[in-house]
């Protein structure tokens, strides 16, 4: 069975590392668990080592903490649809929001179930994801902020998740003025303001964000330690949080180029990895099939782990990986490793075909606390 194992020790290690920077900005915020889709060991070792601030995209997972871990804050980060507005109520403490219509129908529901609800207003600095246009902020504000059982926990904006912008020091101030001109106008606070995700975090290492933004949503950056902005892994962190075992069907030496013609369509048009070291007619190598393909992840965000593999393509349900010569003599039955992008990543925990191991398994995995999450709307 192919499985994703995740490394608890090396995910606390990248908690506390981002919990010190965030500690150091003065600054509070979230994990983005929605990778996890809803794993519950995984979101049971967070809760031991103290995170007490979750947000996701899909109210079914957040399951797990929608009873009996009233302490934990959960953040909904996809818009609200009109049809979940009870449930999005009911089931989580802060949601991101961009229609005043919406807001409206969260208040009337937060109103019925005596259950007040906190909202962030998101702003539009340039990525065109959700967000108001700046021009109408003040007049959606007017409109959400008396609101009953509402209150405006802050503004915020999303930054590289469609156009892969990188976030200026000037959209940061633009979005702390803004704050400044509604507090000043309506004579009302606005706690935080909601700016920063793993992409910023280059930039709040180098002590570039401004102290107004005060609030950050993280999740890439803690489970996989990338850098977004400069690539790699950002220094501190550690890429070995996730990794992927993926069992060998076939592995037999083969030629590395087709002896036939080619040029008809495949259902999978990925780059392979064995492309950037062109082979000659003749040339032969060791190639394993492995049954993880396409159905189960993005096969073009998987690195191997050994780094003299190379993958060679993917179909539905199969992957070929070039392994030389096999210097360590792999057979059938034995398994390749792999660290996932995050496209790679999401798609592996959503799959129904992929096992999911926590190490050390939770028994053995007591939790130290670490400079992790801590709500802002509970005690």
């Amino acid at each position: 069975m192919n499985k994703v194992k995740i490394n608890l020790d090396a995910l606390t290690s990248n908690l506390d590392v981002v919990g010190s920077w965030m500690d150091r900005h003065g600054a509070s915020w979230c994990l983005v668990t929605k990778a996890l889709c809803g794993h519950e060991e995984s979101l049971t070792a967070l809760y031991r080592v103290g995170v007490r601030s979750i947000a996701d995209s899909r109210l079914d997972n957040l399951l797990p903490y929608a009873s009996g871990l009233e302490e934990v804050e959960r953040c909904y980060l996809r818009l609200p649809d009109l049809s979940v507005i009870d449930e999005v109520v009911r089931m989580t403490d802060i949601s991101l929001n961009s229609e005043s219509v919406v807001i409206r129908e969260l208040s009337k529901a937060a109103c019925a179930n005596e259950n007040p609800h906190n909202v962030i207003i998101m702003v539009e600095l340039g990525d065109l994801r959700e967000g108001i246009l700046p021009g109408t902020l003040l007049g959606f504000y007017e409109r959400v902020f008396e609101l009953p059982g509402i209150r405006v926990l802050g503004l915020g904006a999303q930054l590289g998740c469609l156009a892969g912008a990188i976030p200026t020091v000037d959209q940061f101030t633009q979005v702390a003025l803004y704050r400044e001109l509604l507090e000043l106008k309506f004579g009302k606070q606005i706690p935080f303001i909601s700016a920063g995700t793993s992409v910023a975090l280059p930039s709040l290492v180098e002590g570039v964000v401004p102290a107004a933004v005060n609030h950050f949503r993280v999740g890439e950056a803690v489970f996989l330690g990338t850098d977004l902005v400069h690539g790699g892994t950002m220094e501190g962190l550690r890429d070995d949080v996730i990794e992927v075992e993926a069992e060998i069907a076939e592995i037999t030496e083969k030629g590395l180029v087709p002896m036939c013609e080619v040029g008809a369509q495949t259902p999978f048009t990925g780059e392979s990895q064995d492309e950037c070291e062109p082979h000659v007619p003749g040339e032969r190598a060791h190639r394993a099939l492995i049954t993880l393909g396409e159905l189960d992840t993005d096969v073009a965000g998987l690195t191997p782990v050994d780094p003299t593999h190379r993958i060679a393509g993917s179909s539905s349900d199969i992957t070929v990986v070039n392994i030389g010569e096999n210097p360590d003599g792999l057979k059938v039955g034995d398994r390749l490793s792999f660290r996932p992008s995050y496209s790679a990543f999401v798609r592996l925990m959503s799959s129904q075909y992929v096992e999911r191991e926590v190490n050390p398994p939770l028994s053995d995995f007591p939790g130290r606390q670490v400079r992790a999450p801590r709500a802002v709307t509970k005690g």
